[in-house]
């Protein structure tokens, strides 16, 4: 039988190898592991008596083309307490973790374009959900600039946002657009994507949307985390319940989240009311907690907010 340790050895690359052929290019390890990896090999104790057989039995070390070994001469690496770091295999992935997306450098611009293309490419050719993949007209991959510092995040496409591949385009997308003017940004300042790239199918249903299962968000989401890892937001805003429950990975009530600031992956999270919400319930008391809940990302991201920008919503006194 062969060495345990040969057996999982071959088992992570071939692991890594089946990563690669589907595209990714990075898989995270923690500075932890890293350490690990630098220290010298563990000397087993040997006896003068035994010293010779155990020379001759022990195994040789298995090299690959594509994996790097570190010899017990090279230099020690100093790595500090911080996120996971990815090792590169040729597209971004990435792994859920307390910690921020990192990557060993910054992409170049064209880098950067070139990794959004693909990623877009693939997403657009996705049936996984092969219940969805039949009854979409267009795959809704997202829009806006890839170097935002602001993301918006809502639950999946409706009709209007399936028929024109964009999302947001309907009357909530429209409302949208508004507080994202009021905030004194343009749509194409920040980014705009969902948890689902294609609409849930409504079978017998003429109009009206429903919303995304848990497993459709938990085999579509890859796409949108891979979105989020490339763009590097500063701040993302999580519009409804179903949007904050598909990053967060669970229920919530929207009710009570809504304002409070929550952590994805070391990226500040606001949760909020959707804008479909706004349109069905037109109190200025609610108006004015989705705009709280926006002036407190403005100032998170250190914009300017004039005197009259915080007193939008507010009844005359």
């Amino acid at each position: 039988m062969r060495p345990s340790y040969e057996q999982l050895l071959d088992a992570a690359i071939q692991h890594l190898q089946d990563l690669k052929a589907q595209g990714v290019r990075y898989v995270n390890v923690s500075p932890e592991t890293l350490q690990a990896l630098a220290l010298p090999p563990r000397r087993v104790p040997q006896t003068c008596s035994h010293s010779s057989q155990l020379q001759s039995n022990s195994p040789q070390p298995v090299r690959h083309p594509d994996v790097v070994t570190r010899t017990s001469h090279a230099p020690a690496v100093s790595v500090a307490p911080a996120s996971p770091l990815p090792v590169e295999l040729s597209l971004p992935i990435v792994v859920p973790s307390d910690e921020r997306y990192v990557s060993s450098a910054p992409l170049s611009p064209e880098a950067k374009a070139a990794a959004f293309a693909e990623l877009r490419q693939r997403a657009m050719a996705c049936s996984k959900c092969q219940h969805l993949a039949a009854s979409r007209k267009n795959v809704v991959f997202g829009v806006g600039n890839i170097n935002a510092e602001l993301m918006f995040v809502g639950e999946a496409p409706g009709n209007d946002e399936d028929e024109q591949g964009e999302p947001f385009v309907g009357k909530a997308g429209q409302l949208l657009t508004k507080i994202i003017q009021a905030m004194g940004l343009q749509r194409g300042d920040v980014y705009i994507g969902n948890i689902l790239k294609c609409r849930p199918d409504t079978p017998g249903q003429a109009a009206g949307n429903r919303k995304p299962t848990s497993e459709e968000m938990q085999t579509c989401i890859s796409y949108l985390r891979q979105q989020i890892e490339l763009i590097r937001p500063r701040v993302i805003v999580a519009l409804g319940a179903t949007a904050v429950e598909g990053l967060l990975g669970k229920p919530v009530s929207i009710t009570k989240l809504r304002g409070q600031w929550q952590n994805f992956h070391g990226i500040p999270l606001m949760p909020t009311y959707h804008p479909a919400y706004l349109l069905r319930n037109q109190a200025l008391s609610e108006k004015r907690k989705v705009w709280e809940d926006m002036l407190a990302v403005m100032q998170k991201l250190g914009l300017p907010i004039s005197e009259k920008q915080r007193k939008y919503f507010l009844k005359p006194t």
